[in-house]
């Protein structure tokens, strides 16, 4: 497997990236089996893993934690998150001093290790001032806690107003960016990529199967279970159904590039994941597998150069910077400005 530098940080990447949120009560309850399948990618070439937090209240950490004894944790570039509720408690989310001093202690003890590579800002908190999240990090970052920090799913204005602060006032600056980004969801090709580019940032996107809209399970002529996992099926049940009209334009793409993939002799899995990790300012796709054979499909993508022929005719189905289902964009979730009731006088 081949490595990439991790924007201008010096950490090399595979163009994998492990994401755990399915290990857990969100997806694959057998610890055993999820620490096995974590194994397996590593022995595979992936040393980057992405986990969070959130996923699970924690139990994600503490499985990745498991899988990294016995010496493996040194050559793994470990990545977590911090923002999204962890309790019932208002002050154990978002992006408060208080809240990511706290939050950094449980995910270290989770993860049984004494440092975290990249820790990064889940979501944006509008309700804290961006030089206290900047400021607390960096002293993260000083004390040897974690050795750089970045955000998920952030606007490109965003980034650029976070990079401007930390200049200014002297703080460590967001090195990477965790946007969405698929076939089916090339929104951050228009200005997210692009700025993260410009400054440098590593990226490791996130759904680059569209939360299983690109398995080859969503096919016309197909019957259609829905998604396997657990917080798909109960948290976000309206985005797996077929039927319903904001999802209809989904189905015909996923359907059209479905039949380019055979075309072209690939797997749908392989036409995505090969086609995520090709532009240039990306660094990483993270596969979130559930299963030994979810992950083994994701490796098969691993070396695979799309022509131009085939980027041409993937163009015509879903043009660039475009989304099919904007809802599926996720800054709508992280950005009030970009709220509806934002948007009107």
């Amino acid at each position: 497997m081949d490595y990439r530098p991790l924007g201008r940080t010096g950490v090399s990447v595979s163009p994998l990236c492990l994401g755990a949120m399915m290990f857990g009560a969100f997806g694959n309850t057998d610890h055993d089996d999820s620490v096995k399948i974590i194994q397996r990618a590593l022995d595979a070439g992936i040393n980057f893993i992405d986990t969070a937090d959130f996923y699970s209240g924690g139990e994600s950490e503490q499985i990745v934690g498991k899988a990294l004894g016995g010496g493996r944790r040194e050559n793994v570039v470990l990545a977590t998150k911090v923002g999204l509720p962890f309790g019932e408690d208002p002050n154990e989310r978002g992006t408060s001093r208080r809240w990511i001093t706290k939050a950094v202690e449980g995910s270290l003890r989770r993860l049984g290790t004494d440092w975290i590579d990249l820790y990064q800002v889940h979501r944006l908190d509008p309700t804290v001032d961006l030089d206290e999240t900047l400021a607390v990090l960096s002293d993260l970052v000083h004390a040897g806690k974690i050795r750089m920090f970045g955000a998920s799913t952030v606007a490109g204005s965003e980034i650029v107003e976070a990079q401007w602060t930390a200049e200014r006032r002297g703080r460590e600056r967001f090195r990477t960016e965790q946007p969405p980004y698929s076939l089916l969801n090339r929104a951050a090709e228009y200005d997210v990529l692009p700025t993260c580019l410009r400054y440098g940032m590593g990226v490791l996107t996130y759904s680059p199967l569209a939360g299983g809209w690109l398995t080859g399970r969503y096919r016309k002529g197909r019957q259609i279970t829905g998604p396997g996992s657990v917080v798909r099926q109960t948290r976000f049940s309206a985005v797996y159904d077929a039927t319903a009209p904001a999802n209809a334009a989904k189905l015909d793409a996923a359907d059209a590039l479905g039949a380019l993939a055979d075309e072209a002799g690939l797997t749908l899995v392989q036409l995505a994941l090969a086609f995520a990790t090709r532009h240039p300012a990306v660094t990483s796709a993270i596969v979130g597998p559930r299963t030994m054979d979810h992950l083994e499909s994701y490796l098969t993508a691993d070396g695979i150069e799309l022509p131009t022929d085939v980027l041409d005719r993937i163009d015509e189905i879903v043009p660039p910077g475009h989304t099919i289902n904007v809802t599926d964009n996720m800054w709508h979730t992280s950005t009030t400005a970009l709220h509806a009731a934002s948007r009107r006088r």
